[in-house]
């Protein structure tokens, strides 16, 4: 895909500016490239979406593998890509950085911890019939994750962030009673995905996505390079059964690690509202794909747990929206002034 350059634009929106010297042209550059990087921000953010929805049908081509051997496998695979990727953006420096700060270093390393489980529990749902929880879970995850931010953070939720919370847990009390077991993947991918974001923030934007995530899957690489050599000397590892199934595991480390880099591009050019709407497109697409493809049941009270989900979520997102234009607003009343 070419990305356009935008140049004719740029020329056209000289010509038509009413201003005139060499302070309307810089405005009108500076106005074309903000343009420019939103639209790239946009395909950037709709790749990694997208990929992420599909994974789904990724992890169910390596069922015969097994969660743990899939996951250590995508753990190790994804720290060899992004350490050929630091080497080629020549970012080693950034690494030396991390490793001098043990206090990011060990932030990184409890992420990293985080984000394996994450990628256990999900690979653990849809290799066991439970992509629609798995769905849920990733529905959810921004209601958990402004939980979160209350209880940990001691952030205050407005009155329309409670009601949306409120119909969220109001869907798990449906789940929960339909089912008559609490939807363990569901919450477990929501929580633990929400955690992962907390330990991020203590980071905050000083470290790099490439670097950050190279660090987090290095501290995990010890474990995974041990049930590794474990499953091949106790003759259960199923990695070397084809030169087919090999090269798919191998290929867990560059689907991983590329969407993060998109998602990466993504956030830096777009506003925070913009990707809080994308970040939907991942969950309804793997509800689609366990319904549709996987033929998961769709009973009447797990539709029912969906629909409230929903409904929190349109109301979450409309606050948000809401909230993104008033600081906008005031914004540009600054700027005014």
């Amino acid at each position: 895909m070419t990305v356009p350059n935008g140049h004719g634009d740029l020329l056209r929106s000289a010509r038509e500016c009413p201003q005139s010297g060499p302070g309307a042209l810089q405005g009108a550059v500076q106005g074309q490239d903000g343009q420019v990087a939103e639209r790239n921000g946009y395909l950037y953010g709709v790749g990694a979406y997208l990929a992420w929805g599909v994974f789904p049908l990724f992890f169910r081509a390596l069922e015969s593998s097994g969660p743990l051997e899939i996951v250590a496998h995508r753990a190790a695979w994804s720290f060899v890509f992004a350490l050929l990727l630091i080497l080629a953006l020549r970012q080693w420096g950034k690494i030396r950085e991390i490793l001098r700060t043990p206090r990011t270093a060990w932030t990184l390393a409890l992420a990293g911890i985080l984000v394996t489980t994450n990628w256990t529990l999900y690979v653990w749902a849809v290799n066991t019939g439970h992509t629609l929880d798995a769905a849920m879970g990733y529905f959810i995850n921004p209601l958990v994750s402004a939980l979160l931010a209350v209880l940990v953070l001691r952030e205050r939720l407005n009155p329309t962030q409670w009601v949306a919370f409120g119909f969220g847990a109001a869907a798990v009390v449906v789940l929960i009673v339909g089912y008559g077991s609490v939807p363990y993947f569901a919450l477990g991918l929501a929580f633990s995905f929400g955690l992962y974001g907390l330990v991020k923030k203590r980071v905050g934007g000083s470290v790099g996505a490439l670097p950050g995530f190279a660090v987090e899957t290095g501290a995990v690489l010890p474990f995974a390079l041990a049930f590794m050599t474990y499953l091949a000397f106790t003759g259960q590892q199923t990695a070397t059964s084809s030169p087919g199934h090999f090269g798919l595991l191998m290929l867990a480390g560059p689907v991983t690690a590329l969407p993060l880099l998109l998602f990466a591009a993504a956030t830096s050019r777009l506003p925070l509202a913009a990707v809080g709407m994308l970040q939907y497109m991942t969950p309804i697409m793997q509800f689609l794909i366990g319904w549709a493809v996987f033929d998961e049941p769709l009973p009447p009270e797990r539709l029912a747990g969906f629909a409230l989900v929903w409904v929190a979520l349109i109301i979450f997102t409309f606050d948000a929206l809401r909230t993104a234009r008033r600081n906008q607003r005031l914004i540009n009343a600054a700027k005014d002034d």
